[in-house]
């Protein structure tokens, strides 16, 4: 009876290991999937391809080859997604946005009002409509920490539906942009930013612990900034040592630092510590176009964040007189230099600023990049390639191709010939994942 008892266990579990095997090559088998697309563009900034199959297994893709070619000769398993009449492009990449908030009369109220918990699941939504409308990776420019950090992992572990997430940690002086204000002094003691300094060697200190904390990347504020709630302007307010500490150690650490930067002479001292972007650029001269074609760093314009400041300093009365009157200014000014930088050289990768604007609408942004003068085929551009290339991860994003990820979403007709396609993605994918279709 023991020996029988024995050899039956053994027969039933060779038997469970046998059916085991065969439902795990099935399930290698089912995750491939076999795009038809009808008009491929592979790599932006060249031509778009016609009449190509892309295949994707475990949410890499391992092949393009011309023609359609029947899934069928990928495996019995692998699923077709017919895109045959549709313009097939890697997903878009935003370098500047902020999931935690959407500018309106609310967010004071809403600062001292929402638990941690709540901001947390507001960031959930907004993740997720960013996603839908095409663009699966961000790089969020400073939201609270820990939480994004915990977005960002809740993501990558596929817990949560949202794009990408490169999540940087903001640095800045006392009083200055990106430090708390307009309220009461006993809310600005509560709120008090932890990632503030004063002085080079504060400013080094600051920015490793930000690191240890979790920050893929530092953003820095060398100048005020629009939606400060202070009259202190626009101008540099970084000092050009305390800007160099940031970069250097944030560089030691294998981070790269993005600079809030308005008026020129902040963008400037910026660029000369070595910044590898500058967000908006707003008053870029002369002297900071050289710097930006000597040192190779990216303008991330964030015109559709001017646009959207100076409709709402227009239209409504929830902003105070200071960042009103700094919106009016500001805003159309960011389009006039963009359109100089751009016919310049300077090399741009696009950026919205998204939580001062709608999240959902980036791709507004390149409407305006377009109507400011830049080609379809830039804009495209600005979006995969030069995008991916910023955040140092080209081996893997910014173009359709073998052994990158499968991130690809398709339309109905080509933003080549018409930029406002972008507007209304129909289909999404990120990783090999469809989120849309």
């Amino acid at each position: 009876m023991t020996s029988f008892t024995k050899y039956s266990v053994t027969k039933g579990l060779t038997a469970v290991s046998i059916a085991l095997a065969a439902l795990l090559s099935q399930s290698a088998i089912a995750d491939t999937k076999v795009i038809h697309a009808g008009e491929l563009l592979a790599t932006p900034g060249k031509a778009p391809l016609t009449n190509r199959t892309v295949v994707i297994e475990d949410g890499e893709i391992t092949a393009v080859k011309k023609g359609f070619i029947s899934a069928n000769e990928f495996g019995k398993d692998a699923v077709l997604i017919d895109l045959s009449d549709s313009f097939v492009m890697p997903g878009l990449m935003d370098m500047h946005v902020h999931l935690q908030m959407q500018l309106g009369p609310n967010n004071i109220r809403d600062t001292v009002k929402l638990s941690d918990a709540d901001i947390a699941m507001k960031s959930v939504h907004y993740a997720k409509t960013t996603l839908l409308s095409g663009f699966t990776t961000v790089r969020d420019l400073l939201s609270e920490p820990e939480q994004m950090y915990a977005l960002r992992d809740g993501v990558e572990k596929g817990w949560i539906e949202g794009p990408r997430i490169i999540a940087a940690a903001g640095v800045a002086i006392t009083g200055g942009h990106l430090d708390v204000d307009g309220m009461a002094p006993d809310l600005l003691a509560l709120k008090s930013s932890t990632t503030i300094c004063d002085g080079p060697y504060e400013c080094r200190k600051i920015t490793r612990e930000a690191i240890k904390y979790g920050a893929d990347a530092i953003k820095v504020a060398s100048t005020g900034g629009v939606l400060s709630d202070t009259n202190t302007g626009t101008g540099q307010q970084m000092t050009d040592n305390e800007l160099k500490e940031i970069v250097d150690t944030a560089h030691g650490l294998g981070r790269k630092v993005a600079s809030h930067a308005h008026a020129a002479e902040g963008i400037n001292a910026a660029l000369r510590a070595g910044v590898d972007s500058v967000e908006h650029g707003s008053y870029a001269n002369e002297e900071t176009i050289k710097l930006f074609k000597k040192t190779g760093a990216y303008l991330v314009p964030t015109l559709l964040a001017g646009a959207t400041v100076v409709e709402m300093a227009e239209t409504s009365d929830f902003m105070s007189d200071p960042i009103k009157a700094k919106a009016i200014r500001v805003g159309p000014d960011m389009l006039e230099n963009f359109e100089k930088s751009y016919k310049a050289g300077v090399k741009i990768a696009f950026g919205t600023d998204s939580g001062v604007s709608k999240h959902g609408i980036n791709a507004h942004e390149a409407v305006l990049m377009y109507q400011a003068g830049m080609t379809t085929a830039d804009i495209l551009k600005s979006a995969t390639v030069n995008a991916a290339d910023l955040i140092d991860m080209s081996d893997k994003l910014g173009t359709i191709e073998a052994g990158k990820y499968a991130d690809i979403i398709a339309l109905d007709a080509s933003p080549l010939e018409n930029i406002e396609e972008l507007l209304d993605v129909d289909f999404v994918m990120k990783g090999g994942v469809i989120y849309k279709k």
